[in-house]
């Protein structure tokens, strides 16, 4: 390109599908194309002058920096996949090439990252694979498959829907997925959680209310329903409700207006109901303990995320899909999980579902230095046999630090298959009782009794939240 005239270059560029990011030796963007702009959600213009990782967000921007390599060594690199956060802080998987820039005097005066964007090659990877996604939602099963064929014509329509499944499925995710396909997606999506709050509180945070509508009511406020105007309203553990409450949100569902506490006029509704449990209300509605009528307005369509036991061929790609995660989350360049590790996962029963996975794979991703997260950074009572009894042998002295730290005194952990259930639970749940006793559809009191006679509880075995 000797005879190139220089004016020209910035249009062949641009004229790159791939991104093209220049940096100095002080790693400062001194410049980038359209296509790596478009990639990274940055005008060219506002990243020159920018160190580079304030601009491409990389996993390997702490550790295994490419350019920084190539700086370092002289050495090109080629082929090296990460995950990079666009605009949106979403992760988008690329594959990365470096080279140094000389100068006329072979003085090193910076360097060059090539970059290409494998969205649609991981697309068309999962469809061969029979892998599908929706959004941050992810499986192969056939159960899987068949929420993603139904969520997106579901989400047409204003009827409500009742989302079910056990703790730690994702259920959540469906409402945000049905939402974002739905005519409602540029309006908000507000999630309220009944479980957590008394009858006046959930009241109040859903109605709103006017000053002076109780003791601590200083001054008006706005509720949830009409925070959720125009999009969606998510009622998370609304098997949790008591049947006064229950009346109440009936007649949103039926006549679409509500009231404020302490207010003397009604208000039109215009939110989207997605409500979600994991308790079997049809048997609470037999037993009394919740409304009937509520319960047929709230399944108008009912979709059921079935236990992670129930689909095991989704694990690899939640795997995948998480890994990504933790890697633009930490800035640690773990790749790869070994087989004998995903064969260990893929027999767990997990009964904590899709966030135990998650919780397993967070603990994996502080104890693993290297590439590769193998079955010693896995917890003992997932191991069983020798690897458990062992209390982490295979560990090395920083790895079994961090175990010992995470460990409950004594041998509650290797007791009876019982307890190790009961552990796993609690672990899916950051040991918060309320929280576990909810996922195993059982009192506090029945927890706190059950993690005494396993000797799981901690201190003086003082109850804890």
């Amino acid at each position: 390109m000797e005879n190139t005239d220089p004016r020209l270059y910035p249009l062949i560029l641009d004229a790159l599908a791939e991104g093209v990011l220049t940096v100095d030796p002080e790693l400062r963007v001194t410049s980038l194309n359209r296509a790596g702009a478009d990639i990274l959600g940055v005008e060219p213009e506002d990243a020159v002058g920018r160190r580079c990782y304030e601009i491409f967000r990389s996993d390997r921007c702490q550790e295994g920096c490419a350019v920084k390599r190539t700086l370092a060594t002289g050495e090109p690199l080629r082929d090296q996949r990460v995950e990079i956060l666009d605009a949106d802080m979403e992760p988008v998987p690329v594959v990365v090439a470096t080279a140094v820039l000389r100068g006329e005097d072979g003085a090193t005066i910076g360097a060059v990252e090539v970059f290409s964007d494998l969205r649609e090659v991981e697309t068309l990877r999962r469809e061969l694979s029979g892998t599908r996604s929706l959004g941050d939602l992810v499986g192969a099963s056939p159960a899987m498959r068949e929420l993603f064929r139904l969520i997106p014509v579901v989400a047409d329509s204003d009827a409500t829907v009742l989302v079910e499944g056990p703790s730690g499925t994702g259920k959540e995710l469906v409402a945000r997925a049905l939402h974002e396909h739905s005519p409602r997606a540029g309006g908000p999506f507000v999630t309220l959680n009944c479980g957590a709050l008394p009858d006046t509180l959930l009241e109040s945070e859903l109605f709103g209310h006017r000053r002076g509508a109780f003791t601590d009511a200083r001054e008006d406020r706005e509720g949830l329903l009409a925070r959720a105007s125009g999009g969606t309203l998510f009622l998370d553990e609304i098997g949790d409700t008591s049947p006064a409450f229950q009346v109440k949100l009936l007649r949103v569902l039926q006549e679409g207006e509500y009231r404020p506490l302490g207010a003397a006029e009604t208000r039109k509704a215009d939110a989207r109901v997605v409500a979600a449990t994991n308790r079997d209300l049809e048997a609470m509605v037999d037993e009394g303990s919740f409304r009937r009528d509520l319960y047929y307005r709230l399944r108008v369509i009912p979709l059921r995320i079935p236990p992670l036991a129930e689909r095991r061929e989704d694990i690899p790609p939640l795997v995948e899909r998480l890994m990504e995660r933790l890697r633009a989350r930490t800035g640690k360049a773990i790749e790869t999980i070994s087989e004998p590790a995903l064969r260990v996962l893929m027999e767990h029963d997990f009964p904590g579902n899709v966030r135990e996975l998650e919780n397993l794979l967070e603990r994996a991703f502080v104890l693993c230095r290297g590439g590769t997260i193998e079955r010693r950074h896995l917890p003992p009572e997932l191991l069983g046999g020798a690897a458990a009894a062992g209390g982490g042998r295979g560990l090395r002295p920083s790895e079994r630090a961090i175990l010992a730290a995470e460990t409950l005194p004594g041998d509650a952990r290797r007791q009876s298959p019982e307890a190790r259930k009961l552990v796993a639970v609690l672990e899916a749940h950051n040991w918060n009782r309320t929280a576990t006793a909810r996922a195993l559809g059982i009192g506090r009191n029945t927890l706190w009794r059950r993690m005494r006679e396993y000797g799981l509880l901690k201190g003086g075995g003082k109850d804890e939240a």
